[in-house]
């Protein structure tokens, strides 16, 4: 599967935008505002590395406990998916679990989006093929 981004946690999207700049991203996208799950996002890119900066926006957001335990760093990889029923079947025969619901992202075009968790890896995201 191919890479689609690289979440990022972080304290404030925007104070963040301004320290990947001094990388030399830029930004692909405005700051979106999550409301189902409690979160600012914005995509930056720098060549053929896009990173996802997410913010938690509350106490009830879907990564505040996250981001209190790690605070700003890197904490999941996004794959596309051809067939998300399928890659979702397989990846859970080799050790992953499902650990939210299948939903639509409304940063990245409503398209659907899956979090697996892999004891040995992490946490991956596999969002729809547009």
């Amino acid at each position: 599967m191919k890479i689609h981004h690289i979440g990022y946690l972080v304290a404030s999207v925007e104070e963040s935008i301004a320290e990947f700049e001094k990388l030399g991203y830029i930004s692909v996208s405005n700051t979106i505002y999550d409301e189902a799950r409690e979160i600012n996002i914005c995509f930056v890119k720098n060549m053929d590395t896009v990173i996802e900066l997410v913010s938690p926006v509350g106490k009830s957001s879907v990564v505040y406990n996250l981001y209190k335990k790690m605070k700003s760093s890197p904490y999941h990889i996004c794959y596309e998916s051809n067939n998300l029923k399928q890659d979702i079947n397989k990846l859970c025969s080799e050790g992953y679990t499902v650990i939210s619901n299948l939903s639509p992202a409304v940063a990245i075009e409503n398209r659907n989006v899956v979090f697996l968790y892999n004891n040995k890896l992490g946490l991956i995201e596999l969002v729809e093929n547009s």
